[in-house]
């Protein structure tokens, strides 16, 4: 096992795997930028060191920076937790080459499932279910690029291939609006990712966001911890997260398991990893697979009772995976709210200082968060300052559970979305299970503020 870890990355997340560490023995050195002098991972490190000012471009996707911290701490390996340079497989490649040990999946891994053309060819040839679509890339061809169109039946979806996070992506309903949209994304996507490849796929009209959490070790064993439902998004943005999935018979989830598991080992897959599926019609359509560990990663935890951090790291340290496929159990239910500093209905950034902090308790309750009483909120990064996470015996239980969390928890000074959180616990669609994907945007038009 590792002594001593750099974590290259910040809030809540950072606060996350600091724990893991301690939990495991093992020293943690924070990385941070100067507007983050004051949090509470920082001062809870074992070492911290100041890696540039408050602009991420210059502090926390500072390559040279992040690993010049490693040098001078004398650490073994770096975790780059979620966000900033956790899938750029050029860092992964330069933390290796500087005889450190990334943790998470090699760069090679990272750049075939991060380039969304290559990572469907993968799973085509590796029998995962994928969306109907353009083979590879589209030309400049426009007569091809029609033929594609009327053989995948309108409407159509053109996505950047090196896109992500709702980013690249535009909606075709007709032959006379398809030419422009493609022209239109590609030179968005050229600007925006480096890449100016993109792709055709059916558009899927009500389909949920199911995804299959995975773990691989380097002696070619990998299991799946069971699934979430990620469909309360607004803007291609997560809001909230549950598991299991409320409705998908368990066959569909196993032989879907298995079929992840099946790639992992057919692409040599290392560490924890995400496949993201639109489901629709009792159909899987895969759409991406995240490298690296997710936001949501804690209701996973909660109803399967595996640390996936710490799993992450033992992987990374060259250990077996510490459980089998058999020994994965799905216990009741996980539900987790976003907590974000922004206006609840107009979602505004709220930056600023939080005058009064009191957090949620009580059986099945977790926080997962790195703000605290009089706590500055940070205007650079993401807004999001912690994740409110219920488990039940069924998810009836773990949705009483987020109510009474939700009614306790308050922060003043700044704005957050629990309002809007306490008024979806009570939807009468929410609570029956099943929403779409375009359910959220389209309850928030039926209810103006």
């Amino acid at each position: 096992m590792f002594k001593k870890i750099l974590i290259a990355n910040r809030g809540e997340i950072a606060l996350r795997i600091q724990r893991a560490c301690r939990e495991m023995g093992v020293k943690a050195v924070m990385v941070y930028s100067e507007a983050d002098r004051d949090a509470k991972y920082v001062k809870l490190a074992d070492e911290a060191v100041c890696i540039g000012p408050a602009s991420s471009t210059h502090s926390y996707l500072n390559m040279p920076a992040i690993i010049s911290a490693a040098e001078v701490t004398d650490a073994e390996a770096i975790h780059p937790g979620y966000g900033f340079l956790s899938e750029n497989a050029d860092f992964a490649e330069r933390v290796e080459n500087s005889g450190f040990v990334f943790i998470g999946p090699t760069a090679a891994s990272i750049r075939l499932m991060g380039d969304k053309v290559s990572a469907k060819q993968a799973m085509i040839r590796a029998g995962v279910p994928t969306v109907p679509g353009s083979e590879g890339a589209l030309n400049d061809d426009p007569a091809t690029i029609k033929r594609t169109a009327k053989a995948v039946g309108y409407p159509v979806i053109i996505k950047a291939a090196g896109g992500g996070g709702g980013r690249g992506m535009r909606v075709v309903h007709t032959e006379a609006a398809l030419l422009h949209a493609v022209q239109t994304t590609k030179a968005e996507a050229g600007t925006a990712f480096g890449n100016p490849e993109v792709y055709m796929e059916k558009y899927l009209q009500n389909p949920r966001h199911v995804e299959v959490q995975i773990i691989a070790d380097t002696f070619k064993n990998a299991v799946y911890l069971g699934e979430r439902d990620c469909s309360m998004q607004r803007r291609h943005q997560k809001v909230i997260e549950e598991a299991p999935a409320p409705g998908i018979p368990r066959r569909l989830i196993e032989k879907i398991g298995e079929r992840c598991v099946a790639a992992c080992k057919k692409i040599g897959y290392r560490g924890a990893g995400t496949f993201e599926f639109l489901y629709e019609n009792g159909e899987f359509y895969f759409i991406e697979m995240n490298t690296r560990v997710q936001v949501e990663h804690p209701v996973t935890e909660l109803v399967t009772g595996i640390d996936i951090v710490r799993a992450q790291i033992e992987v990374a340290a060259g250990q077996k995976l510490a459980f089998t496929q058999k020994q994965v159990e799905i216990r009741g239910h996980a539900i987790e709210c976003r907590i974000n500093a922004e206006d609840p209905f107009k979602f505004f950034p709220s930056p600023g200082r939080i005058t009064g902090w009191h957090t949620a308790g009580g059986p099945g309750v977790r926080v997962d968060s790195h703000a605290y009483h009089n706590y500055t909120v940070p205007s650079n990064y993401d807004s999001m300052i912690g994740k409110l996470i219920v488990h039940g015996d069924t998810r009836e239980q773990a949705l009483a559970r987020m109510r009474s969390a939700l009614s306790e928890m308050v922060v003043e000074g700044i704005k957050t979305n629990i309002p809007l959180h306490r008024e979806l616990m009570v939807d009468a669609k929410f609570i029956a299970g099943g929403t779409n994907i375009h359910y959220l945007e389209s309850w928030l038009e039926q209810h103006p503020r």
